[in-house]
């Protein structure tokens, strides 16, 4: 049987079909003989006709509104012969159709509305059966209104369309036009050198060059502080551009070898397309010295700490220093940027001055005790802690005791930083750490990576994951310029960790360097059995950088730390229910359960506020934060208390901007404070005791129970520090648990266990309850 293709366009074009006579429609289908034959024509009478002549004919059009009109056919024995297809022929799959082929297609009306004519003209034609034809019909521009021109076809570009075909005819009627095309013609493939087209943009190489103290080399014009650069002439590499420039300009001679292409820009200033290339020079010899006094007045070496204090830098340069090292400057005008992983070898270079300030630093650590072991402490003297933050001063990136941060959102909150050394140091003395081990890092920066890696040595890796692409990128960029070779930055999230870079066994140690609500499983699966994982652990909002032994499926803490990290924003982040008080004066805060009934706490809070004495003080230089962990680990309802900066009736007696340790419970409320209750000339002679609070009809109850625990904690804990803990994996039933205090949490049951939960710890008798109206 002989097949049809038919295809058609919208309502709207479909009484231009009036105008072509029946004798052109005999004309088109002479030479596709009838009976037994498939073709595809347009919806309706056309369908209908080659069907009654023996096709079996596919009509589709692209609008189902198209074929309700052939539903007066129906009892037409034609009609049977016909397939109705929704479909557009440009954007659809074409499985639909036979895939045997038809002897003829039939494009009414649709060809100048194709958007890739030569491609669906080739798709259509390979269709064709042997002797098969392609029908075309369609306006002529000559004869077409000229706001209808977009319906009709020129003679060139008709004439581009016969050229594809080895035989043609032509049929013109009533300003109509019907091509018959047989024998679709192979493409010959051309490649061209097309003509260059009128001067419409520049690419200009930018050289990024360092001096053995690691000062960056910019030269001065009148428009302001840039990088040594030209524009690339025909036929010349990136590379050769750049070294080109640093001689013409500066007098500093290197070689391509030596130059390396980290990526480039793209942006249009004042509609001018350019396109911004560059190079770093990693090795280079000669002095400096302006060879264009005509173009160039200054020529100097400047610390890239100094970088955001020159007067003006061109915005391509400053572009190009910030794909060296993001975030060297506080603000970079945007554009398209397109990196190039580029590998070349760390290139060295720093002032003096940060060598003695590393040295400073790592004492002060070592003498604190959180560097007691030799490669920890020869990590500290090695590894160059301000090549990680390299828009900070010196003594800010060797401050022993500051974090540097290092990317803030959009509401100046931390949201990257390179934590403080001490930290750094004795977290990373907690893995464990020895010769030849792989390492997982969760949250990246780059300087804590290569502390890592220099204590693990030439044979060992880290690993470091983070999710936010800015961040892996600076990771990636910092530690090519300075790193050891051995840190691979993964862009992802942390709590999946990295299966597909872990080694056979699992991961030699853990570390993770942002706060963490809970411990993901994968960190758990994925590190060794008998290793060791560390990671900063918020309970109730209190954060404690735990050291944790693996043994099968269960973690235990060796060591605690009191520390603060930046949030996790991963998918594993939690949020912390809240609710405001006292018109937004103040907000209780759950960082660990659901909040409890606080309806009825307005109104306990316009009432009499009762205070109870614990009897326990603490000097001012003295910490107390086993308390706050002993307070949120055992007491039933237990919350945050919060005051707003701004805002102070008195109610509650917390300072501004402060928050307290809180329980409630009944529509009543309990929180602690401390006041001053010995001044004098040393921090060891100010004491301040601790008071509980409480507001409601429970208030008085709550204030003493929170009062008997921190009476509890002095006795029991308070010198003997953290408790034990144990973190088993959810589901774990209560039965296989150990004694103790469960905090449970999405992933995990934290069992805590203290030394007053002993059963023979004796009770301790209440202090007397007061009432401040």
């Amino acid at each position: 049987m002989q097949r049809s293709l038919r295809f058609r366009l919208p309502q709207a074009f479909r009484t231009c079909l009036s105008r072509v006579p029946r004798r052109v429609a005999r004309t088109v289908l002479r030479g596709a003989s009838a009976g037994n034959g498939r073709g595809l024509p347009d919806t309706g009478e056309l369908a209908l006709h080659l069907a009654s002549m023996g096709y079996a004919v596919d009509a589709v059009d692209w609008a189902n509104c198209a074929f309700p009109s052939t539903d007066a056919h129906l009892d037409d024995p034609a009609h049977r012969s016909v397939r109705w297809q929704h479909l557009d022929i440009e954007r659809a799959n074409l499985s639909k159709l036979q895939a045997d082929g038809y002897d003829l297609i039939v494009l009414r009306m649709v060809f100048a509305f194709l958007r890739d004519r030569t491609r669906l003209t080739r798709t259509l034609g390979r269709r064709l059966r042997t002797n098969g034809a392609l029908v075309v019909i369609t306006p002529l521009a000559a004869t077409t209104p000229a706001e209808r021109r977009g319906i009709a076809l020129d003679e060139d570009e008709v004439a581009h369309l016969v050229s594809m075909w080895g035989q043609a005819q032509r049929f013109d009627a009533n300003g109509m036009a019907v091509l018959v095309l047989r024998g679709l013609k192979k493409p010959a493939a051309q490649i061209t050198n097309t003509p260059s087209p009128p001067l419409s943009s520049v690419t200009e190489v930018h050289a990024v060059a360092t001096d053995a103290q690691g000062r960056v080399l910019l030269d001065r014009s009148q428009q302001g502080w840039e990088l040594p650069g030209a524009s690339a002439e025909p036929g010349e590499g990136f590379e050769h551009t750049a070294v080109r420039a640093l001689a013409e300009q500066t007098g500093v001679t290197a070689v391509p070898t030596d130059a390396h292409v980290l990526g480039l820009h793209l942006d249009a200033p004042d509609g001018f397309p350019r396109t911004s290339v560059v190079v770093r020079i990693s090795a280079h010899t000669g002095q400096v010295q302006p060879l264009k006094p005509d173009e160039v007045e200054h020529v100097d070496w400047h610390p890239l700490h100094a970088l955001h204090r020159l007067d003006r830098l061109s915005a391509t340069s400053a572009r190009a220093l910030d794909l060296v090292w993001p975030g060297v400057l506080p603000y970079v005008p945007s554009a398209h940027m397109y990196p190039v992983d580029s590998t070349y070898p760390p290139v060295p270079g720093e002032l003096p001055e940060a060598v003695e300030r590393r040295e400073a630093m790592a004492d002060r650590v070592i003498a604190g005790g959180w560097a007691p072991s030799l490669p920890v402490q020869q990590a500290l003297r090695a590894v160059p802690r301000h090549r990680y933050t390299p828009e900070s001063p010196l003594r800010t990136a060797y401050h022993s005791d500051l974090a540097v941060v290092t990317e803030r959102n959009d509401f100046a909150l931390a949201t990257s930083s390179v934590s403080a050394a001490w930290l750094q140091a004795d977290m990373t003395e907690h893995l464990r750490l020895t010769a030849g081990m792989t390492v997982f890092e969760g949250g990246s920066g780059g300087y804590n990576a290569e502390l890592i890696a220099h204590v693990v040595g030439p044979a060992g890796r880290v690993i470091t994951v983070d999710l936010a692409p800015y961040v892996v990128r600076r990771t990636r960029r910092l530690t090519a310029e300075a790193g050891s070779g051995r840190v691979t930055a993964v862009l992802g999230s942390a709590s999946d960790g990295a299966a597909e870079h872990m080694p056979r066994g699992g991961f030699d140690a853990s570390v993770i360097t942002y706060n963490c609500w809970d411990i993901a499983p994968a960190w758990r699966e994925q590190l060794a059995d008998g290793r060791y994982l560390v990671l900063p652990l918020e309970v109730h909002g209190y954060t404690r950088a735990i050291a944790f032994h693996k043994h099968g499926l269960v973690l235990r803490a060796t060591d605690f730390q009191f520390c603060g990290f930046v949030r996790d924003r991963g998918p594993a982040a939690c949020t912390v229910p809240t609710i405001d008080l006292a018109d937004g004066e103040l907000q209780l805060r759950f960082p660990d359960g659901a909040p409890a009934q606080t309806a009825d706490l307005d109104n306990a809070l316009a009432g009499p506020r009762h205070e109870v004495a614990t009897g326990v003080s603490v000097a001012s230089n003295e910490s107390f934060e086993t308390l706050q962990l002993f307070l949120a680990t055992t007491l039933p309802g237990f919350c945050r208390l919060a005051r707003n900066r701004e805002r102070d009736s008195g109610i509650t007696a917390l300072p501004k901007g402060s928050d307290a340790a809180a329980i409630t419970a009944d529509g009543s409320l309990a929180y602690l404070t401390h006041i001053l209750v010995q001044d004098g000339p040393t921090p060891e002679q100010r004491r301040s005791e601790f008071m509980a609070h409480g507001f409601g009809p429970s208030g008085p109850a709550l204030a003493e129970q929170l009062a008997a625990a921190v009476r509890r904690w002095d006795a029991h804990e308070r010198a003997h520090g953290y408790p034990e803990l144990q973190v088993h994996p959810a589901g774990t039933p209560d039965a296989e648990l150990p004694t103790g205090h469960v905090l449970d949490k999405t992933h995990s049951r934290l069992v805590w266990t203290w030394r007053s939960d002993a059963p023979d710890t004796p009770a301790l008798q209440p202090e007397k309850v007061s009432a401040h109206e």
